[in-house]
């Protein structure tokens, strides 16, 4: 019998979850078993999942999992260096050039397990099956909104953290918006017609900001892009890949621009296609904005958690467009699971 294992995220900052008890309940019914870790953080309690049927099992027992059961969780693993004999779903973050990624493949490597990397769980065209993209993208304007709003009194954007829904947030984000006095901010967004690009102008235009919206089309002459710099916000929705175009180029920290806050979204900070090269690594809900120059001031917004800023919605409307693919793990050589395991296979035999 196929069997599930939803283990606990290990995060910190991380509630959400892929698997819904809807979700455990189908499962179960297709014939999967199902068995889900205790969690201090899950942003749906435990109780929906005894009530689904699921067997409950200590938060992070997954080590000691039977070897045939399919780990599923969304963030990193601890990066203790051990070896991965499970077949484990989740994100990998190590197939475009992440430093960290030749790490986790090797443990892969030593302990014969598999990566399913949700990123590459494609269907026959190659669009991925699920995303959190709305959300990260709608999460990420609203920090990068706060970044702006901070600069407005002198300051860097303060700590961020978990909102119960889209309305808590969008009230606390307005009223520091029109606490600054000042006219609204414009904003681009490139990536515009993605998912996550369609968060980040849905944020943009419910705080009454106008947005420029940019996708393929407007970016295929691969640069340079001044009227980026025209705008007092960018939003960068797309996915760091070979044939990337630089948005933002170093030498446009020391350019006159009206640009002050850029929200990488996709951040992807290092990756060798990053591009906005005008900033190193990954800030924090702690510390949400990486200032990047003073004169004129510029902050990067490049949290990479995002949607867990609003974890039940994203948690729901994820584990939704995941189940269908879920209810086919009983043949992992076929579909959506034989695909990302061509892909991990391919990837796995470089390190």
């Amino acid at each position: 019998m196929t069997h599930l294992w939803v283990r606990a995220e290990q995060r910190l900052n991380e509630d959400r979850v892929g698997l819904t008890p809807a979700g455990v309940k189908a499962l179960i019914a297709a014939g999967i078993r199902v068995t889900v870790e205790d969690s201090k953080t899950r942003a749906l309690p435990i109780d929906g999942y005894i009530a689904a049927g699921a067997e409950i099992a200590p938060e992070n027992s997954w080590p000691d999992a039977p070897r045939d059961a399919i780990i599923f969780g969304l963030k990193e693993l601890p990066e203790d260096g051990t070896p991965l004999p499970h077949k484990h779903i989740m994100f990998g973050h190590a197939y475009k050039g992440q430093h960290s990624g030749k790490a986790l493949l090797e443990r892969f490597k030593a302990g014969g397990g598999t990566l399913y990397d949700l990123e590459y769980l494609v269907d026959e065209t190659g669009r991925r099956v699920a995303a959190f993209g709305y959300w990260a993208g709608y999460a990420g304007a609203a920090v990068t909104l706060k970044t702006w709003a901070a600069q407005q009194r002198g300051e860097t954007c303060p700590e961020v953290g978990v909102y119960k829904d889209k309305d808590t947030l969008n009230a606390e984000l307005l009223a520091e918006v029109e606490a600054t006095g000042k006219p609204r901010p414009t904003a681009i967004v490139i990536g515009a017609l993605g998912r996550v690009g369609t968060g980040a102008a849905d944020l943009c235009e419910a705080m009454g900001i106008a947005v420029t919206k940019w996708d393929m089309a407007e970016t295929a002459s691969g640069g340079p892009f001044p009227e980026i710099l025209d705008h007092d916000l960018f939003l960068n929705c797309i996915f760091a890949r070979p044939g990337t175009p630089v948005f933002v180029p170093a030498e446009a920290l020391n350019a006159d621009r009206k640009l002050t806050a850029i929200g990488d979204v996709a951040c992807d900070p290092d990756s060798d296609y990053n591009p906005i090269p005008v900033y190193d690594r990954a800030t924090t809900w702690a510390q949400p904005a990486l200032r990047v120059a003073n004169d004129p001031v510029m902050d990067v917004m490049a949290i990479d958690n995002l949607p867990s800023m609003l974890p039940a919605e994203s948690s729901e409307d994820y584990a939704a467009q995941l189940l269908p693919s879920l209810l086919t793990l009983g043949d992992l050589d076929a579909g959506v699971w034989g695909r990302a395991d061509a892909t991990y296979r391919e990837h796995v035999a470089k390190v």
